[in-house]
């Protein structure tokens, strides 16, 4: 590959949407392509339907696992509350790819807190003068079928931006994905990039 930049991603959702397995693919892909790459998740209460966070870094070669606060180049977010707490780690001009879906916290469910708008949470991603794109992976996911493919959709969807082939991000998925479940997700992940077409 010529270009042998650095980048940085953020995967960001809650418990049970596949966050690990999307960056686990994403990982794959870029040491496939020829790039070192490190990833770093962290899931504490993920089973309750909690945060679930996962940094990817990839370069020539990748020192730490753990991407800085400001320094993200894109933001990829399966839930819209995620994507707003999670703001303040793109770098001026990255990019934000966010799922149209709003999964309320216990503090919004109780009427304790509001869920912010969506105007709000595309402003916070924003601010930094980046993109923020509102992608209706959730729609195409219970389009396909199974709601369990949304992270393959905005994966797709996520591959657009970047510098890899679609024939390794293919093989990534066979070597991820059980075999009678490929199927279906190669139909998602396609879906994913057409959503961007």
């Amino acid at each position: 590959m010529a270009s042998r930049a650095k980048i940085d991603v953020l995967m960001v959702g809650v418990g049970g949407q596949g966050i690990i397995l999307a960056s686990d693919i994403l990982g794959a892909v870029a040491i496939a392509a020829g790039y070192d790459a490190k990833k770093s998740d962290v899931h504490g209460m993920a089973q309750r339907g909690g945060s679930v966070v996962s940094h990817v870094r990839i370069a020539e070669r990748v020192y730490s696992p753990l991407v800085a606060q400001g320094t993200v180049d894109y933001l990829l977010a399966l839930e819209k509350l995620e994507a707003g707490r999670s703001a303040d780690y793109l770098r001026p001009g990255g990019t934000a790819i966010v799922n149209d879906l709003a999964i309320p916290p216990a503090a919004v469910s109780s009427g304790a807190q509001a869920y912010p708008s969506d105007e709000t949470i595309l402003g916070l991603l924003r601010r930094n003068g980046g993109q923020a794109h509102l992608v209706p992976g959730q729609a195409i996911a219970v389009e396909l079928g199974n709601q369990r493919v949304l992270n393959l959709v905005m994966l797709g969807y996520l591959s657009t931006f970047l510098p890899f082939p679609v024939e390794v991000w293919d093989a990534a998925i066979a070597d991820h994905v059980p075999a009678r479940f490929l199927e279906l997700n190669r139909r998602a992940f396609a879906r994913g990039r057409e959503a961007k077409m």
